[in-house]
């Protein structure tokens, strides 16, 4: 009998998982790693705040693009060959983006750095899905959680300290001998499974040209509005409609073709797309509040760029430790309890953090925030698991691709909507709060105009906080829909048997 798991014979599972690894931190590490960098780098380079920004969104918007393709250009180019392009790519772009003197081309590269990391997270993640057999797939996804997960909050801490120690093209030459270490890994370790039937055929031009059309307009639209004001801009309702056209002609197209770019199909199997509105709601939180916590501790809390970096800490230590303790428990309770008790968890630590006011330390953070990243870590291991427990293994890598698209679109939307809630509550409190306030004892309209400002933004993190509380507890019922997977001994026959 064939055996599609053949590389176990020729690698042990360690090596794959540390190959994988190293390329999934690299990638997942460098969307948020740069962020702190921005304003350092836009004086260097001579950039605005504005031009300076697409420094990162444009790795976003590559991100965003490559990632649901991920099944296809696995079958046209071969495991191996696919994931070893991509890091070499992302290793390249790396050099390049370090050697950058000019704000166009820096961000013309991290736009090809993005091509080769957005395909590292959802390629990893089949890997080890397919490496691992049935019954040690939950700690297959503990393991890769950990660097999806505790990946963004490093992120952000290792940049800052770059930044203050050292010049910012770092930032991207350290990921160079950690790339050329997994390509070279990779060329040895990591296998193309025989499962995978190469793509036959010409390349879907139409279906590609309205597939990345549609997610760049979305993405821009959504890191962008914001900023723009939204539908006040031309721009942005050009490319909302752009957005809304393209990809419901993407759709429409995909479920006619008889081999559909991405294969949509995935979508049959009641789990994964329970699994993946759970996977918005989960992005939504974890993005959203990646964004809004760090603004909240420095503009609220006074928190220099350390205090917020060890104020956030916590939360990705509990993160890493609940998905290794429910990795191990993965076989032994049903993973819908987990599922549910990390959604509330998430949700009742985000409530707790609205009650905060301006005079709140680390303490006050503390709790709150290693309560979310214990939920956290409950929730994604055996939402991952569940999700894609019922997804043949021929499909994984679609399968995959679509999954991590659908969590990041969910973090933009959690950006996108919570900074405006953000802008849009502070300017309701500010009216409220500033029609009541009458000038006492001479005190100087600036000193008065500043206290009502601190007091109405204070009043919209907390009222933001409660709104994403309550989205992740009411998100919870939505784990009775999903079904336990039971186990499959034909998965188990297949990873096993000789070839």
């Amino acid at each position: 009998m064939a055996n599609p798991f053949r590389h176990r014979e020729e690698a042990p599972v360690g090596l794959i998982t540390v190959t994988v690894m190293l390329g999934l931190i690299m990638a997942i590490i460098d969307s948020t790693i740069v962020n702190v960098a921005l304003n350092t780098i836009g004086g260097n380079l001579g950039a605005s705040t504005d031009e300076v920004a697409w420094v990162a969104t444009g790795y976003i918007l590559a991100n965003v693009i490559v990632m649901p393709l991920n099944g296809w250009l696995t079958a046209l180019l071969g495991r191996k060959r696919f994931y070893a392009i991509s890091l070499a790519v992302f290793t390249i772009t790396s050099f390049l983006c370090g050697t950058a003197h000019s704000i166009g081309m820096l961000i013309f590269y991290r736009v090809l750095q993005g091509l080769g990391g957005g395909a590292l997270q959802p390629t990893a993640q089949a890997i080890m899905f397919e490496t691992y057999p049935a019954e040690r797939r939950g700690q297959a996804m503990a393991i890769f959680g950990i660097g999806a997960m505790v990946g963004p909050a490093i992120g952000p801490t290792l940049g800052g300290w770059i930044v203050d120690n050292a010049t910012w093209p770092l930032i991207f030459f350290i990921n160079i001998p950690i790339g050329v270490l997994a390509f070279l890994m990779t060329l040895a370790y990591i296998p193309t499974p025989k499962f995978i039937v190469r793509i036959k055929g010409g390349i879907d031009w139409i279906g590609l040209g309205l597939l990345s059309s549609g997610l760049a307009s979305l993405q821009y639209v959504l890191e962008r509005g914001e900023h723009d004001d939204w539908f006040s801009s031309d721009t942005i309702v050009v490319l909302a409609i752009v957005a809304a056209v393209t990809l419901t002609w993407f759709v429409v197209k995909t479920l006619r073709d008889a081999a559909p770019l991405v294969d949509l199909a995935v979508f049959k199997f009641r789990s994964f797309t329970i699994g993946s509105i759970i996977a918005v709601i989960m992005g939504f939180g974890l993005f959203g509040t990646s964004l809004i916590l760090p603004l909240f501790f420095q503009q609220m809390l006074n928190f220099t760029a350390f205090d917020t970096g060890m104020a956030l800490l916590p939360g990705a230590l509990a993160t890493a430790v609940a998905m290794m303790v429910i990795g191990r428990l993965a076989n032994r309770i049903d993973g819908r309890y987990s599922i549910a008790i990390g959604l509330a968890l998430f949700g009742w630590a985000t409530w707790l953090l609205g009650d905060l006011n301006a005079q709140a330390g680390y303490w006050d953070v503390f709790w709150p925030r290693l309560i979310q990243g214990f939920g956290l870590g409950a929730l994604f291991v055996p939402l991952t698991t569940m999700s894609l427990a019922d997804v043949p293994v021929q499909e994984l890598a679609g399968a995959t691709g679509v999954f991590t698209l659908i969590r990041q679109l969910g973090g933009s939307f959690g950006i996108a909507i919570l900074t405006t809630l953000v802008a849009h509550e502070s300017a309701v409190a500010w009216n409220v709060l500033a029609s009541g306030v009458t000038q006492t004892q001479g005190m100087p309209v600036q000193t008065l105009t500043g206290m009502v400002d601190q007091q109405a933004t204070m009043i919209a993190y907390d009222y933001v906080f409660r709104v994403v509380g309550i989205v992740f507890l009411l998100a919870t019922p939505l784990v009775l829909f999903m079904r336990r997977p039971k186990p499959n001994p034909k998965i188990a026959e297949l990873a096993l048997a000789a070839e």
